[in-house]
């Protein structure tokens, strides 16, 4: 299993703390509420249904806190720039965010599910209280508001159908409303519907808007009702003796609604996420101008840009979006262009109907670039920090890449490259290992100038090893072909196909021997391993970085993903 700690540890801690301050609210709550004499004669209707579900409430209300900050781009990149200093396993539970965003999903998934539940109990027993066959229960069900002024059940007509009752209140309507919402929000979230139809999860999950609204009208109707007179009416010694009721030792008992508290804990975030999109709409109404359009191969196109005081570090990314499209979708692209570069560029894989329609409208098939009124107006939001910002913390740095996930690490090398090219530049980063899974001999063709560039000029400098690149083509031959390009090698060294000094292999990388050489190469060092790609390898590389972390020679494999 290798030294489990190096990657995971940090993060489980911080989802151990999490799980129990939730532990802690849920049961602190639970037992506040068994014990709060105030919500005596409630409980005495509907019994420990009142406590799961305010035990529930009281989570939901803490993890509806924090389900946004996660996605506030630019107080994660805003936090990444402050914590420049930090230990580097600090900076990277940034890059969690996404991660951390699902586990309060799942969490408020389930806490709504326990609230819906208690609450259809609380309703059962509310309307069953009227034939109950306990004269306490009865006689504070039947307390009347003419005489008494106040009343602890809310349903006040016998014999009534408890899902009618629901839907009289506030909060059923708001209830029935945020629950269709979440479970709109959570299904369109799959991996599956993000892949294939994302204007769909990107549309369901802008219902949180609703959500938010009606989980702050929720409690407004204050139908749980509390006793506010249990200095001169304890309910402990009085619940007995309904008889009495009204004499000087048990005055008629009080009630009135709880006041909401939902909105103090969702006020903060909701007013920094509201301040989040004033800041990113401001960003991208700067003009944009599209510079040139570069067709490349696998359905690859390059769009290279200017925007007034637009700056990036390697590695991060923005969102676009065009107008003509759509106005309100908007879509990640990482950044290949280089920090020493006077435009910023991304490269877009023509996959789906938002991408396809950026093509044609960018005239990406005419061959020639248009003229600049030709094209469409676009819109670019950030950029925002990723992983592969600290790939110069590390002494040894693996990128991987898979088809056009390799796009991370174009900027990446290019600002590599602009080092290098300055001669009196230090660099910490002693050895990169590049891996490109291509699936044809297409696919690199954009990439292959950066590589040749990368590589000479660390011949000059007299580093040749620095850079070791791994090119993998997965599809467009077959073995005879490989064997041929193997036995007509080029005469000068030069690799046949990519005309790189470093050959291309032909199938799939064995991940598990790759690792295994490159712990044997860096014993006692913290290696970075970068990846973007599907879900699949990354999981698969995870597990590496894990099993390869190991005491025996003291190689850590740090693994950072790519999460837009």
């Amino acid at each position: 299993m290798g030294d489990w700690l190096v990657n995971e540890g940090p993060k489980w801690f911080i989802v151990g703390v999490w799980l129990i301050i939730n532990v802690g609210i849920f049961a602190g709550t639970f037992v506040s509420y068994q014990q709060n004499l105030d919500y005596f004669y409630l409980r005495l209707l509907v019994g420990d249904a009142l406590c799961w579900a305010r035990a529930s409430a009281a989570c939901l209300n803490f993890n509806c806190l924090l389900i946004l900050l996660p996605v506030c781009r630019n107080l994660i990149s805003s936090i990444r720039a402050a914590c420049s200093c930090c230990h580097r396993n600090v900076r990277r539970q940034l890059d969690k965010n996404l991660t951390y965003h699902r586990y309060l999903g799942y969490m408020i998934c389930l806490m709504t599910a326990i609230h819906i539940v208690a609450h259809c109990f609380d309703f059962e027993y509310l309307v069953g209280a009227y034939d109950s066959p306990d004269p306490a229960v009865q006689a504070i069900t039947y307390l009347s508001v003419s005489t008494n002024g106040s009343y602890v059940n809310p349903i006040r007509t016998p014999g009534t159908d408890p899902t009618q009752e629901v839907f009289k209140t506030v909060a059923g309507v708001s209830g029935v409303v945020i629950t269709l919402c979440l479970i709109l929000i959570v299904t369109s979230s799959t991996d599956v519907v993000r892949r294939s139809y994302f204007e769909v999860f990107w549309f369901t999950h802008h219902l949180f808007v609703i959500f938010y609204i009606g989980l702050v009208v929720h409690g407004l109707q204050g139908i749980i009702r509390g006793q506010t007179n249990t200095a001169i009416h304890d309910p402990a010694k009085c619940y007995k003796r309904y008889d009495k009721w009204g004499s000087g030792e048990c005055p008629i008992p009080q009630f009135s609604g709880s006041p909401p508290k939902t909105w103090i804990w969702v006020l903060a975030p909701v007013v920094l996420y509201i301040i989040e999109r004033v800041i990113r709409f401001c960003r991208s109404l700067k003009t944009v101008v599209i510079t040139k359009v570069v067709k490349h191969q696998s359905n690859v196109f390059e769009l290279q840009m200017m925007k007034k005081g637009f700056s990036a570090l390697p590695g991060q990314y923005v969102f676009l979006q065009c107008s003509s499209i759509s106005r309100l979708e908007w879509h990640p692209f990482t950044l290949t262009s280089s920090p020493n570069e006077d435009f910023l560029s991304v490269h877009v894989r023509s996959v789906g109907d938002w991408t396809e329609k950026l093509a044609k409208a960018c005239h990406v098939d005419e061959g020639e670039f248009q003229e600049a009124w030709k094209m469409p107006r676009l819109a670019v939001d950030g950029p925002f920090g990723t992983a592969t910002e600290d790939f110069f913390r590390y002494e040894v740095a693996v990128l991987i890449g898979a088809g056009i996930g390799v796009t991370p690490f174009a900027a990446v090398l290019k600002n590599i490259w602009y080092k290098y090219c300055d001669v009196n530049t230090e660099m910490s980063l002693k050895k990169v290992h590049f891996f490109w899974v291509c699936p044809d001999t297409h696919a690199f063709e954009w990439f292959q100038d950066l590589l040749k560039s990368l590589e000479q000029q660390t011949y000059e400098r007299g580093n040749a090893n620095f850079l070791s690149h791994n090119i993998y083509l997965t599809r467009g031959w077959d073995t005879n072909q490989a064997k041929n390009i193997m036995i007509h090698d080029d005469d000068n060294g030069l690799d046949p196909v990519t005309g790189l000094s470093q050959k291309t292999h032909y199938g799939r990388p064995q991940w598990d021997r790759v690792f295994a050489s490159l712990a044997q190469q860096h014993p006692g060092v913290s290696v970075g391993v970068f990846f973007c790609g599907p879900k699949e390898l990354s999981t698969q590389l995870h597990k590496l970085c894990n099993k390869y972390s190991s005491d025996n020679n003291g190689t850590r494999f740090f693994y950072n993903k790519e999460n837009f």
